[in-house]
């Protein structure tokens, strides 16, 4: 059995992720070819529906800041050995804090104390639903896997719940709560853009897409130059030296999976403040698992999530455009781009690892540290 290589940090990060994505759009290309579309027109619709213009771009950007609050949640988890894969529930009870606040507060609250407080809820309630399945994997070793799963199951049904039984508008027959008041309203940046004095088309992108910026950062900082940051990646790489270092895993597991938790409620924020206006079913729309291919993607680093949050934002935009502008091209081939990028960066991505290692080798890469080592 062949073992695994240790490629360079540089080739890890960023050479590894573009091949895998390089043949993963090859293979995408062949794919297309053999339904009877022309692969180059297609690339070139999607490129161009997603960055050709100012409302594509927003488009694009209004998805990858939902994408990167789900990839920060799944890499959070990641580095201390947890697998989460219930940031659709955790999205869920987010929006659902969020809502909850608006409703309470937003007819008595203005804009500068209600948006803060609609992004604690949201945290708060993501960060709590997430630290059950931390719990219960810390103390009585149910695995996160599973327990996330079925929370998101059972973050589902609440909130239809609520919405049927609650929440719902009087007089209205579907299940949605009324619209908030708005000074529970996150700003569109078309607005601070118009302010510049530059035209921008009115899209959904709105001021989460600053928080999404301030939680890239924050993660970065808190995993990797803090203490706390270092015991959690210990006890998620090694395990047992971490306990015998003194570090314990229990409370690590739970932290990180409320942090991991938290960042996945802030979709609630992006959807429910910034686009929706108020509380209804089937917000989140498969986001929660689009950001384990995000975070696989972008290598369980931010600002890796950040590219790879780029590119599913430009596959949901542009792949939208293709279908108005291709006669026969439908949604099912974007989301087949989507699992082929997912296969190839995720399951395979180790594939072309050892052919770059040796390419590496034969240019002459690693021959002054084995240089050093001998001496």
């Amino acid at each position: 059995m062949s073992q695994p290589v240790e490629l360079p940090r540089w080739m890890d990060v960023a050479l590894l992720p573009a091949v895998n994505l390089a043949v993963a759009l090859l293979v995408a290309g062949i794919v297309v070819a053999l339904v009877g579309f022309q692969p180059g027109q297609v690339l070139a619709l999607l490129i161009k529906g997603a960055f050709g213009s100012k409302a594509g771009i927003s488009y694009t950007l209004y998805y990858a800041t939902t994408f990167i609050f789900t990839g920060l949640a799944v890499a959070v988890a990641f580095h201390g050995g947890l697998f989460n894969i219930g940031g659709e529930g955790q999205a869920i009870m987010g929006g659902l804090g969020a809502g909850l606040a608006a409703l309470a507060f937003s007819e008595h609250l203005p804009a500068a104390l209600m948006l803060p407080l609609m992004v604690l809820a949201a945290a708060l309630f993501g960060g709590l639903w997430a630290a059950i399945p931390g719990a219960l994997q810390a103390w009585r070793g149910s695995h996160t896997v599973i327990t996330t799963i079925m929370f998101n199951f059972i973050a589902s049904a609440l909130l239809g719940y609520l919405l049927v039984n609650q929440l719902k508008e009087p007089g209205n027959m579907t299940p949605e709560s009324r619209a908030f008041a708005d000074s529970a309203r996150m700003p569109g940046l078309h607005e601070w853009i118009g302010a510049l004095g530059i035209e921008w088309p009115r899209t959904p992108l709105n001021a989460t897409l600053l928080i999404a910026m301030a939680a890239v950062v924050i993660v970065w900082l808190a995993v990797w130059k803090t203490r706390g940051g270092y015991a959690l990646r210990a006890v998620g790489f090694a395990p047992d030296a971490a306990v015998y270092a003194g570090i314990k895993p229990q409370r690590l597991i739970v932290l990180s999976m409320a942090a991991s938790g938290a960042f996945a409620g802030l979709v609630g924020v992006n959807e429910i403040a910034g686009v929706h206006g108020r509380l209804l079913p089937d917000f989140v729309a498969g986001a929660g698992f689009a950001g384990i291919a995000v975070s696989l993607i972008g290598r369980n680093h931010p600002f890796g999530i950040v590219l790879a949050s780029i590119l599913f934002g430009a596959l949901y935009q542009g792949g939208s455009e293709l279908a108005f502008e291709i006669n026969g091209f439908s949604r099912e081939m974007v989301f087949m781009l989507q699992g082929l990028i997912v296969l190839f960066a995720g399951a395979m991505a180790q594939v072309a690892a050892p052919l770059l290692f040796k390419a590496w080798k034969a240019a002459g890469g690693g021959r002054v540290k084995e240089e050093a080592a001998r001496g």
